[in-house]
């Protein structure tokens, strides 16, 4: 676990906002790679890691690095910064949080995303009844800027990657309180999950690809599907918070997501699997969900399909989650793959 969390802490440290995912990949890839695992590598910036196994058919184990984030939308007149948003992200979820404004140029800008009306002495009770939008909000860059012109002076310019402070934490009672837990927690689950199946010395029932995707926020993130893949289970994030049976104790097993409900030989095989191996677990249906999976099915791939994760709170969000989800997901994963 303590490895695994390393690992989760140089994860979000790598700004990796939709679009935006270059370094975080390559160092997940360099991970791979240390593992011994054959890296096919997309155009589209994703790529997978193949464990061989005993079957001819593969499964697909996918999980995504791309986060939620920021574009520069506009360089205002007073020397402000619109933004428009990357993903599903509220900006309530960033308000008052520091940023990095990523120049095309190379050059990083530091900031913090607040709202124009947001000084109780200036504006009085308007602070409380403004709504968090678009138009509301801007940043103020840590820069001597006043104008358009001294933004354009700083090479700053509208396409520009914006990305936030993830703040993580690691509590010692277990708890992890980060942004952007979806869904680079699943991704060092994936490298957990080979190294743990090099260490054991198995071979896996069918060979597995590890693929890691960087567009799953906006609907796009599983794309040149292995030719031998029957399988695909994305390890995304469980949502707890009112009305699911979601907890930050034990891994998610979705029945259905917004888009469609998932195969259910395997996910009854998954359960199976979870009461047979005394992994913590919940069965969960959420509307306001998408997986690459899930997403992918529109591409007619013929496959079976399943969705699990660690329960993680306040999603989208201030995140937070414990190890025990963490550590229930790897065990359900490696005791499927074998």
């Amino acid at each position: 676990m303590n490895a695994m969390k390393k690992q989760l802490q140089e994860l979000l440290d790598i700004p990796s906002p939709i679009g935006y995912t270059k370094e975080a990949t390559a160092y997940l890839k360099d991970k791979c790679q240390e593992l011994g695992l054959d890296i096919t590598s997309l155009n589209k910036g994703g790529f997978y890691a193949t464990i061989a196994g005993k079957a001819k058919n593969a499964l697909l184990i996918n999980a995504h690095v791309d986060t939620l984030g920021a574009m520069v939308r506009e360089l205002k007149s007073n020397g402000r910064i619109k933004l428009v948003a990357l993903g599903g992200m509220p900006w309530g979820g960033v308000e008052g949080e520091n940023l990095k404004i990523h120049t095309r140029s190379g050059k990083v800008y530091g900031g913090t995303l607040m709202p124009i009306k947001s000084s109780v002495h200036v504006h009085g009770n308007k602070v409380r009844e403004e709504l968090r939008e678009p138009d509301s909000v801007e940043v103020r860059l840590d820069e001597f800027c006043s104008s358009k012109d001294d933004l354009v002076k700083l090479g700053i310019n509208v396409g520009d990657f914006v990305s936030f402070d993830p703040r993580t934490r690691m509590l010692d009672n277990g708890f992890i309180k980060s942004r952007y837990l979806d869904d680079k927690s699943c991704c060092v689950l994936l490298l957990a999950l080979a190294k743990k199946i090099k260490e054991e010395g198995v071979t896996p029932r069918k060979t597995i690809h590890l693929f890691f995707s960087n567009y799953e926020e906006l609907g796009h993130g599983l794309y040149a599907i292995p030719q031998d893949v029957d399988e695909s289970i994305s390890v995304d994030i469980g949502c707890v918070g009112e009305g699911q049976t979601a907890s930050e104790h034990k891994v998610t097993i979705l029945a259905k997501d917004g888009k469609t409900p998932y195969d259910y030989d395997l996910i009854s095989e998954l359960v199976n699997l979870a009461e047979k191996n005394q992994i913590p677990y919940n069965i969960d249906a959420i509307e306001n969900y998408g997986s690459d999976t899930s997403a992918a099915l529109s591409q007619g791939k013929d496959m079976r399909f399943a969705c699990l994760g660690p329960g993680v709170e306040s999603t989208h969000h201030y995140e937070r989650t414990h190890e025990d989800a963490l550590q229930a997901t790897l065990d359900l994963l490696y005791h499927y793959s074998i």
